[in-house]
């Protein structure tokens, strides 16, 4: 029994010992099919992120979504495509005619347009509606300051915007800066060194408020009126006339000469021969040839008006910029600048026809104007018509959809920042502003390193009002210079161009508008370097 048992004791632990390798072994091979498995599962995991991430990229980039751009505005683009069978942009005189049109600009209380007053909501939007519109959120950063408030800033570093103590700071792609504050019952905006104006409230008539707008420009002081709109809970502000011309020479302005005029480039005409800005814009800009109505001469007036400031803004940007701002690059997207312009850059036949029609739109609505219109006083006096919508403002009308753009503002597309500066043109899509106050637009026609024609871009309506604005200044600058003019260098005379003062008499300058900007300007800059040292500090900490 003895023998027996060790025997079986000897079998029974080779037994053990044989299998236990096996067992091991087979354990060892489970495990690789188990990791295999894992990492099978893995790669769909990432394909899932993969999946939701890669539209995200290709918004930024979308480079099929171009088409999509350019068939909204197709009224607009298709004149893109007939700009070169057209290069001499002859006036469409049979366009020009229209008396019809006269009721279309009754429809915008456009001589009610008043520009900006010390409204509190406007100086808030203006920050951030110029700085994050699009539908897409911008790339870069926001931080938080030390004391209260905030900036934004662009992935290269660069300041994006301040907000801070009441005031806002905007920095352009390209240079350039707008600083905002409301104080001491006065909006004070300073849009470069040495130039801004100062607004406050002035009367109130027939239930509606007016402002009194101090330009100072480089040791030149001058006066506007702006009507207050309210509408949305935000507060806008249109151009309000200090006087009109008589009703017969909008009129004479308005319908076609008996002969179609010719205006030179040189002394006697337009005199812009040999000027650097009408050089620098050759390639963008042509003059009518022939001139069959004062609409379109004062088009190209306008048109030129703009390009002279883009042409120095262009400059004051690059001083104001040369010693703290550094620019870096102007495009930091995917490296293909999808939101810059590529296609062809000039002002076709159809934008500046388009631009010519809001000209008659406007000569129309104020020949209303000073003929009395609606609600004229029994002394002739010319009032202004009740809004046809309430208090929408004038760049929401919808009669009105064109805009030349008067100074450089960045905006975004498809998540692109770009920038427009003066004398780019675009159309209104939309109506009806979204919870930020911004509408969508189409770019109908942009310089080189502009927003590309085509892009549509998400744009405030404040920056859509401020445009009219000067819309509606420039074109009475305009139709001064015809006064002046009209019977001499082969245009027609006119009739009686004598002018009716406005109900509401210009104000005289507030002579303080000048310190004002000054000190503006002056703490703006201490609150760039605080936060350029703040956000120095803050990058080394995260490094």
């Amino acid at each position: 029994m003895k023998p027996f048992g060790i025997i079986g004791t000897a079998v029974l632990f080779c037994l053990v010992g044989a299998a236990a390798p096996a067992y091991a072994q087979g354990h060892e091979q489970a495990k690789p099919e188990q990791k295999q498995a894992h990492t099978q599962q893995q790669p769909r995991a990432q394909q899932q992120s993969r999946a939701q991430q890669q539209p995200r990229a290709q918004q930024q980039s979308r480079p099929q979504q171009q088409p999509r751009a350019q068939q909204q505005p197709r009224a607009q683009q298709q004149p893109r495509a007939q700009q070169q069978s057209r290069p001499q942009q002859q006036p469409r005189a049979q366009q020009q005619p229209r008396a019809q049109q006269q009721p279309r600009a009754q429809q915008q209380p456009r001589a009610q347009q008043t520009p900006t007053s010390p409204g509190g909501n406007r100086a808030g939007n203006m920050a951030g509606n110029r700085e994050v519109a699009g539908r897409q959120p911008t790339p870069g950063r926001t931080v938080s300051l030390k004391g209260g408030g905030s900036a934004s800033l662009r992935p290269n570093g660069q300041i994006r915007s301040i907000n801070r103590n009441g005031t806002q700071i905007q920095r352009n792609l390209h240079g350039g800066r707008t600083v905002v504050s409301e104080r001491g019952g006065a909006r004070i905006v300073t849009t470069g060194r040495g130039n801004g104006y100062v607004q406050r409230a002035y009367v109130t008539r027939g239930g509606r408020s007016y402002y009194s707008r101090t330009f100072y420009d480089h040791g030149a002081y001058r006066v506007g009126i702006y009507r207050g709109y309210n509408y949305g809970g935000y507060h806008y502000y249109g151009y309000y006339p200090g006087y009109w011309y008589r009703p017969g020479f909008y009129g004479w302005a308005y319908n076609p000469w008996a002969t179609p005029v010719y205006w030179g480039m040189g002394i006697g005409g337009w005199g812009w021969g040999g000027s650097p800005w009408y050089g620098y814009y050759g390639g963008y800009f042509a003059p009518y040839p022939m001139y069959p109505s004062a609409a379109f001469w004062l088009t190209d007036y306008l048109i030129a008006a703009n390009l002279q400031a883009a042409y120095a803004d262009r400059a004051e940007a690059n001083a104001d910029a040369a010693p703290s701002y550094d620019q870096g690059a102007s495009n930091y997207g995917n490296g293909e600048g999808q939101a810059v312009n590529s296609g062809p850059v000039m002002l076709t036949p159809e934008v500046k026809q388009a631009i010519a029609e809001e000209v008659k739109a406007q000569l129309a609505a104020d020949q209303q104007q000073s003929s009395g219109g609606q609600g004229g006083s029994p002394d002739g006096q010319a009032l202004v018509p009740a809004p046809a919508n309430g208090e929408v403002p004038p760049a929401l009308d919808p009669a009105r959809r064109t805009f030349v753009v008067d100074q450089n503002i960045t905006v975004v597309s498809d998540g692109q920042e770009c920038e427009l500066t003066g004398g780019d043109v675009i159309t209104r899509l939309t109506d009806t502003p979204d919870g930020d106050q911004n509408v969508t637009a189409s770019v109908s026609a942009s310089k080189r390193t502009d927003c590309g024609a085509g892009k549509q871009v998400s744009i405030s309506v404040e920056d859509l009002q401020e445009m009219h604005n000067h819309f509606e200044e420039q074109l009475n600058n305009g139709m001064k210079a015809l006064a002046e003019k009209q019977g001499t260098g082969g245009l027609p005379k006119a009739p009686d161009t004598g002018t009716t003062a406005s109900d509401v008499p210009l104000p005289p300058p507030d002579t303080n508008a000048a310190k004002d900007l000054t000190d503006q300007q002056a703490a703006a800059d201490q609150t760039e370097q605080q936060v350029r040292e703040e956000t120095a500090a803050d990058s080394d900490r995260r490094q």
